[in-house]
């Protein structure tokens, strides 16, 4: 399942993943209709700390389910291929 396979790789997502990446993942989640505009605005805003804004955009699709989940993670692959094979989200 894939919210399963993103909690397990949470800690070393938070660690890892830049901001200007987190950024286009929430850009692509807002386009996805994973995220609507007020809750990729409350990440922007609130979060202030990188890892924070990590924390915040993996749980939020985590909750949303596996589809979500699934959205996220294919995301990932394109915005950053390294991060993805590094945290061993691929086949």
């Amino acid at each position: 399942m894939a919210s399963e396979r993103l909690k397990q790789v949470r800690t070393r997502f938070v660690e890892k993943v830049t901001g200007p990446t987190l950024i286009l993942l929430l850009d692509d989640l807002l386009t996805d209709g994973v995220i609507n505009e007020g809750e990729m605005e409350q990440v922007k805003e609130e979060y202030r700390a990188r890892a924070e804004k990590a924390r915040a955009v993996i749980d939020m699709a985590r909750k949303k389910g596996n589809a979500a989940s699934e959205k996220l993670i294919m995301r990932l692959q394109e915005r950053d291929p390294s991060l993805f094979q590094d945290l061993g989200l691929g086949p």
